[in-house]
């Protein structure tokens, strides 16, 4: 409900949920404790995910891979606003440690020939969390899985058709100037 409404009210929090505003605020003082359960609960799921990648030891495709795979179950299973999560100091200080280490990951990706080097600063990281964003809401029909393999393959190779390998140009014919039909041979 937050995610489509993030001023939704407790009472309507309540009703959606099927139990009493009462009920909730036993458990929650303010909406903004609320508030705050989910976004601990969000950013908790991104640190299981990440570990759960193992990007420090697993192979750096599998590692993409999986990673990828799990913030788009993160990201559908917690859709809430980032940046009023992002608004409360601890919630950042922890979220910019997992940014730092799907960084570093990043940099092993370069360092072992899965990603260009040379790219602008942070383009790589810039750009994974975009992908993962569209796949996670805007393909909301292909399971985690499925989601991720179109999320690392665009990622690694674009959205480019393989161009095939010129072949080698053989002499023009005697008599006869190269023209366009010597491209196509």
């Amino acid at each position: 409900m937050l995610a489509t409404d993030p001023g939704a009210s407790i009472a309507s929090i309540a009703a959606e949920a099927g139990v009493d505003r009462r009920t909730v605020y036993r458990r929650f003082a303010s909406r903004e404790e609320l508030l705050a359960a989910i976004y601990e609960s969000r950013l908790t799921a991104i640190e299981h995910a990440i570990d759960d990648a193992r990007l420090r030891e697993a192979p750096v495709a599998v590692a993409l891979h999986r990673y990828v795979e799990n913030i788009i179950t993160v990201n559908r299973t917690w859709p809430v606003d980032l940046t009023r999560m992002l608004a409360d100091a601890t919630i950042q200080a922890r979220r910019d440690t997992s940014v730092r280490e799907v960084d570093t990951f990043l940099q092993r990706a370069t360092d072992e020939g899965l990603l260009r080097p040379h790219l602008p600063q942070g383009w790589a990281s810039a750009l994974l969390p975009q992908l993962v964003h569209l796949a996670s809401h805007q393909q909301a029909h292909l399971s985690p899985g499925q989601a991720a393999d179109v999320v690392v393959d665009t990622y690694l190779h674009g959205i480019s058709t393989p161009q095939p390998a010129p072949r080698p140009q053989g002499p023009a014919k005697a008599g006869r100037r190269p023209d366009v039909r010597d491209q196509f041979a």
